[in-house]
């Protein structure tokens, strides 16, 4: 299951060009994670479910990433931020062009619980987010439209009885 660099290379996707992505597996004292519901900007109709996260700026670390980004997409600033989990590369088509991105997925727990999507969504955001939902383990596995990463159902599962890993797991390469 383990893949190295090489899964961006039997993509076609030059790791140099990837965007370089934090993300949050944001849980709450009952173990549920926070989702984002994002869908095509010309077309609502084209909806799924993510993790917040988005895009390093600057000379900042994926740590900080992480946290910067949890706090604009949900507000939520009282967190713990814990171990890397998972790590992929995806490719996706957006808003009319598209990604290809390197994601790392970090742990984090807080007693926050957001009613809306934070005040701090960039415009594109603002015309692609429809709101969050926090997800039990068994609602995930039993989502309806699409939710990414693909096993998010599965690997949610895995970590709740197993705990971290001790070393990040690499996912499979997702290209949608």
């Amino acid at each position: 299951m383990a893949e190295g660099a090489g899964g961006a290379e039997r993509t076609g996707m030059d790791e140099r060009r990837l965007r370089k992505v934090a993300r949050v597996v944001l849980l709450d004292p009952q173990d549920r994670i926070l989702l984002l519901h994002g869908f095509e900007p010309d077309d609502p109709s084209s909806t799924w479910w993510f993790t917040p996260g988005g895009g390093l700026e600057g000379e900042e670390s994926r740590e900080e990433a992480a946290l910067r980004e949890l706090a604009e997409e949900t507000g939520i600033t009282d967190v713990r931020l814990g171990p890397l989990l998972w790590r992929r590369i995806c490719s996706f088509p957006f808003d009319g062009r598209r990604w290809d991105q390197d994601e790392w997925y970090y742990l984090c727990r807080t007693q926050q619980t957001p009613a809306r999507a934070g005040g701090g969504l960039t415009e594109l955001e603002r015309r692609s987010v429809a709101g969050l939902r926090w997800w039990a383990a068994d609602e995930l596995a039993a989502a309806t439209e699409p939710v990414y990463p693909t096993r998010l159902a599965e690997l949610l599962r895995t970590l709740l009885v197993e705990g971290p890993p001790s070393a990040p797991v690499i996912l499979e390469t997702e290209r949608v």
